[in-house]
């Protein structure tokens, strides 16, 4: 039998410099929302990454290794171009600002202009707003714990 209405993929791009706690509770509270979400790598060379792309990938697959719904790889070029590789409809984000607001709501617009995606905010939750990537990147840089802030930080 056919199903009424086809899968609901989400992509959820990012450079994942490193995949914090706040990435992996989008990813979890998004899976409530879609069938499958793509956590997409994306290699941007206007931003120099602690942590090369493989590695990245890497520890996405081994934090995600039980959640047969969702899927990491990696990409190099628009967001709107892998969505569409993978069957996507919808772009992932998530917001812990309003600085970040207003920068998703302008891509968001954007990106369903010339592709017709939607883009779905999830608003971080509140106990983990404070957390950033570029936080976590200079504790490691200066030999702090990031345990707290990165899921299988060991494995990174």
């Amino acid at each position: 039998m056919t199903p009424k209405y086809p899968e609901h993929i989400a992509i959820y791009p990012g450079t994942f410099d490193p995949f914090t706690i706040g990435h992996k509770s989008i990813v979890e509270r998004g899976l409530e929302l879609f069938d499958k979400i793509i956590i997409a790598v994306g290699i941007n060379d206007a931003k120099r990454c602690y942590k090369p792309t493989d590695v990245r990938v890497n520890h996405i697959r081994a934090v995600m290794a039980d959640e047969p719904r969702v899927e990491v790889t990696s990409y190099d070029g628009l967001t709107v171009d892998i969505a569409k590789e993978y069957g996507a409809r919808f772009i992932l984000r998530g917001v812990r600002t309003v600085a970040d607001y207003e920068y998703e709501r302008n891509l968001a617009y954007a990106n369903r202009k010339i592709s017709g995606i939607e883009t779905v905010l999830l608003y971080t939750l509140p106990e983990l707003q404070y957390i950033s990537s570029t936080m976590v990147r200079d504790l490691d840089r200066y030999g702090y714990d990031i345990s707290q802030f990165v899921p299988n930080a060991e494995n990174i």
